[in-house]
């Protein structure tokens, strides 16, 4: 299946947007796990804390399916002008 620059910028734009969904959900659990460390919830904010992981991980996937398809855009615009 081929891809043309349009429709991978588009795609890219999507996976980005996916990607700051991951990150303010990631920040949001860091700030919980944060109060609850300042408030003296031994443990708890640990446990918030490694909640932050699956969020960052995905975000990670996401970032390498980005850079995945800015490569092949970028390869087939090469291949194209041969």
């Amino acid at each position: 299946m081929d891809m043309d620059s349009q429709t991978a910028a588009q795609a890219i734009g999507a996976i980005l947007a996916a990607i700051q969904i991951r990150l303010e959900e990631a920040a949001r659990i860091s700030h919980v796990a944060t109060a609850c460390a300042q408030a003296g919830s031994i443990g708890e904010d640990v446990t918030l804390a490694l909640d932050i992981e699956q969020p960052v991980h995905e975000a990670g996937r996401l970032l390498d399916a980005a850079s995945l398809l800015n490569r092949l855009t970028e390869g087939r615009s090469t291949w194209d002008r041969r």
